[in-house]
């Protein structure tokens, strides 16, 4: 397993905004997939989360192992349970909302609703004291939300894929407040296999349609699933954890906006996706509200 201790200021820094990066292009390999693959958003979850789950699996592990029973094999399960659930709700949630609202908007949406969540979320479990700074933020974040929902959306049920993009900015707050609070988030194979046994009877309610590809170049489709499973997968998060356990959540907040941003410009460039004033003027909104969250 990867260490999570002691990882400098820097180092995490790095980490964070490696980890939005691929997230914002794993996004956009998402939708080319729902696009041209026939896979469904609980499919493309389960691509991912089994790919992952099998590079693990296969690699040597490298725990000590007078870790891996007794209580600290059951914490460490506990724990992996836990990540996963909350991996399978917020990264199914994201691709829904990607299909149902286009990857511009999905993407803006899951992320700039995550700040938001947290900071409220840190105020009333962990204790952390809201300001009046933090207060005007939140509004303002609500305000860029607001913009971003009535702006046109490229995909074709946009009041559900922004439902979905709100539940996917819950889910990743909530996994971000747990590891803040102490709990042991880590990106491993427990964690992967119990977000694939969590979307496994969603995707079995969608058929094999949705969940094994029907279209597109098989060649092109298994790079690409084999890409979503390590690099926005594997590799992603176990970056964004590490980088947790040296950077303050608000100023992760303001990094992983490198993950929209990301989306929206291969959005725009690449999936032939609307720029509008509305997205532009509610994306400025999201970005000054977290950036007062950011300030000390």
């Amino acid at each position: 397993m990867t260490s999570y201790a002691a990882v400098p200021f820097r180092h995490g820094l790095l980490s964070i905004s490696a980890a939005a990066v691929a997230w914002g292009v794993g996004g956009a390999v998402s939708a080319l997939l729902m696009r041209t693959g026939g896979l469904g958003p609980a499919g493309v979850s389960c691509w991912r989360f089994g790919v992952a789950a099998l590079c693990l699996a296969l690699l040597p592990s490298r725990e000590p192992r007078g870790e891996r029973g007794g209580e600290r094999g059951t914490a460490r399960w506990r724990a992996a349970g836990l990540t996963g659930l909350g991996l399978a709700v917020s990264q199914c949630a994201y691709f829904g909302s990607v299909r149902y609202a286009g990857l511009g908007l999905g993407t803006l949406i899951t992320i700039g609703a995550g700040p938001v969540f947290t900071s409220l979320g840190a105020h009333l479990l962990l204790g952390e004291r809201l300001t009046r700074r933090a207060a005007a933020a939140v509004a303002l974040a609500l305000a860029g939300l607001a913009l971003l929902v009535a702006a046109p959306a490229a995909g074709p049920r946009p009041a559900l894929g922004v439902a979905l993009a709100v539940l996917g900015g819950a889910g990743q707050s909530g996994l971000t407040l747990w590891a803040r609070g102490g709990g042991s988030a880590r990106a491993g194979t427990g964690a992967f296999t119990t977000g694939l046994l969590c979307l496994l009877p969603l995707a079995a309610v969608q058929g094999a349609q949705g969940v094994l590809p029907t279209g597109g170049d098989p060649v092109v489709t298994a790079v690409a699933l084999l890409f979503l499973g390590t690099v926005p997968t594997l590799f992603a998060y176990r970056w964004y954890f590490t980088g947790l356990t040296a950077v303050p959540s608000t100023t992760a907040a303001v990094l992983v906006l490198l993950e929209p941003a990301t989306a929206a410009v291969i959005g725009v460039l690449f999936l032939g996706e609307p720029l509008t004033a509305g997205l532009l003027a509610g994306s400025a909104l999201l970005l000054a509200a977290i950036a007062a969250l950011a300030r000390r």
